[in-house]
């Protein structure tokens, strides 16, 4: 199964032109259902029925993995065999019709404007150039709403520094224009100032550097923020998709323009980005709670209705 497992892999990377990190995806997945199909006996990706899927499905479940990630492995699946079925390695898609159990939808967890004032207003250290760059960082994040992918691979020429503007390569290699705000210009413009210092190699075009002055690791990003966050004082633990989901709610509450919001998150569809709806309600229900004189009644008038 390996091998047929590899050109499968290999074209999504070369043909579908995937990130490298969407495609680490789908090799662990697909390499969990392998392991499970060892385990049970199959030898060939033929060998694969509907009947095991569903009972690889239910073992998982039972085990905890819950239904976003079951219909992300199913998805995998799913455009795995219809390769093969092309290639005509296999008859027919034995997870075609197979649906992953429900799970409740989480709600993106985010920073309210205090929390990102406290973040992002604070002076900088002057002699610390690190802190300077996750300023930038995090400016950016929040200013434009971009994936933690698509900030890693920025260069500096991605940068309108006149129009101030990024140019980022999404999902499924599309690529938007973002505006950027005062703040993260400005911030940006701080780094660049400083960022020639820290290269390892003049010619490198990565706009953020890692310690070793080279492109910085998704991993280091993490770290930063939740460093970041520490340092000033927040209750939660900060990661790149916390500013995103941010930068959505806080954009929507303004403007209530989901078109807008989907154009500038990148998503490919509107009921991606209709999450950030129920945020926004959650918001308003909370105010309402807070602030309307009579918002207490609604609790004795659930009780009569009961």
């Amino acid at each position: 199964m390996q091998p047929e497992l590899a050109l499968y892999l290999q074209r999504l990377q070369d043909v579908r032109r995937l990130s490298p990190h969407t495609v680490t995806h789908y090799r662990r997945d697909l390499e969990k259902v392998m392991a499970w199909m060892t385990e049970q006996g199959l030898q060939h990706w033929s060998d694969l029925h509907a009947q095991h899927v569903r009972q690889l499905v239910a073992q998982l479940h039972r085990q905890g993995l819950g239904g976003s990630s079951l219909g992300r492995l199913l998805s995998s699946l799913r455009g795995l065999y219809h390769w093969l079925v092309s290639e005509g390695l296999c008859r027919d898609n034995p997870a075609l019709d197979i649906r992953p159990p429900r799970s409740p939808r989480r709600l993106p967890r985010t920073l309210d404007p205090d929390g990102v004032a406290r973040l992002l207003d604070p002076p900088l250290p002057p002699d610390d150039p690190w802190a300077c760059q996750d300023r930038a960082m995090m400016e950016l994040f929040y200013s434009s709403g971009l994936r933690l992918s698509e900030l890693v691979g920025l260069d500096v020429h991605h940068i309108d520094w006149q129009d101030a503007s990024v140019r980022v390569l999404g999902k499924g290699r599309r690529t938007r224009d973002l505006p950027i705000g005062k703040p993260a210009i400005a911030a940006l413009r701080a780094w660049r100032q400083r960022r020639p210092q820290h290269l390892a190699d003049a010619d490198d075009s990565a706009l953020f550097l890692g310690r070793r002055g080279r492109r910085i690791h998704p991993r280091m990003v993490q770290t930063r923020l939740a460093a970041q966050a520490r340092e000033h004082g927040l209750d939660q633990r900060l990661h790149p998709h916390m500013l995103r989901h941010s930068f959505a709610t806080h954009l929507l509450e303004s403007s209530g323009d989901l078109r807008a919001v989907q154009e500038l998150l990148g998503h490919a569809n509107l009921s991606t980005t209709q999450i950030y709806t129920h945020l926004d309600f959650q918001h308003l229900a909370q105010v309402y709670d807070a602030a309307h004189p009579r918002a207490k009644r609604r609790d004795d008038a659930s009780e009569d209705d009961a």
